[in-house]
């Protein structure tokens, strides 16, 4: 069983961040699959498209979101260290508070759900959804906005990896100098590992073609190999089938690995980043 990084009273160390980042991508691909089997249903995006008795000018989905954060707010969801809300003037909790140590030093509040609402809806509904209408408004927008929670979380654990690189001894008084000299260019190239990213990559690659099978057409033979219209299929490597012997998709795998390498990553390391540009600010450790 994994620890709660939030208890701990210290910067975890990297592995244990991997295990808790490793975890989100299943969230994050479950999500798009379960969004995925909705049409795309445009209109809950556009601002104006629908009336709300209470005046909101927005869009269907930005006035669900504000509905769904003003519940959250009032269980202390928005207290944790690791969730960020997409909507301000959010209502005090009706529980008491908890009292997390002190582990990240983040004068700066770093929020960048804007940047993450704008791309998950520019770009990645109209990627993963069918083009058209069909009515279903409110799943659509429940979906949308537990992909928008997991993308946001996960995007901003870049302030954990960013403390816990930030304390590595090894790089410590570099980092130090960096932040100081407020090279922002230097910071990212200390923080990018490669070959970490392009292992990430492979392994999104093989989890969403295995999750996003649709098996429902598929049997076990005697030996316990899966068939499909009688055809032998390996399910980790789906895409090395034959078209007409496929597994069918519930989503893209491509356009999973694209969405984390063209958005998740840059914009986790945008946040990593930020937040050292901001980690002396009011101090004055070496």
């Amino acid at each position: 069983m994994s620890r709660n990084l939030l208890i701990l009273g210290a910067a975890p160390d990297l592995s244990e961040l991997r295990d808790t980042l490793v975890r989100l991508e299943d969230t994050i691909i479950f999500a798009l699959i379960e969004r995925s089997q909705f049409k795309h249903n445009k209109g809950i995006y556009d601002a104006g498209k629908m009336k709300f008795k209470d005046g909101h000018q927005g869009s269907f989905l930005s006035w669900f979101l504000k509905e769904v954060e003003c519940v959250h707010a009032k269980v202390r969801r928005y207290q944790s260290p690791d969730e960020y809300p997409f909507t301000d003037n959010l209502p005090d909790p009706v529980l008491p508070p908890l009292n997390y140590p002190p582990v990240l030093v983040d004068p700066a509040k770093i929020n960048i759900n804007d940047e993450i609402f704008n791309v998950y809806v520019n770009t990645v509904v109209p990627e993963i959804t069918e083009r058209g209408d069909d009515t279903n408004y409110g799943s659509s927008a429940t979906r949308d906005i537990e992909c928008l929670q997991a993308l946001s979380r996960r995007i901003h654990y870049g302030k954990f990896v960013a403390e816990s690189k930030f304390q590595d001894p090894e790089h410590h008084a570099e980092y130090v100098r960096l932040i100081r000299e407020r090279n922002s260019e230097r910071l990212m190239q200390l923080l990018t590992n490669a070959r970490v990213e392009e292992k990430l990559l492979k392994r999104l690659k093989a989890k969403a073609m295995i999750y996003g099978q649709d098996l429902s057409s598929a049997t076990l033979d005697a030996d316990g190999c899966t068939t499909v219209n009688g055809a032998n299929v390996l399910l980790a490597d789906a895409s090395a089938a034959p078209a007409e012997e496929r597994v069918k998709s519930r989503v893209d795998y491509d356009l999973v690995v694209s969405l984390y390498r063209d958005y998740v990553i840059p914009l986790t390391k945008e946040v990593e980043v930020e937040y050292l540009l901001h980690r002396l600010d009011n101090s004055n450790q070496e």
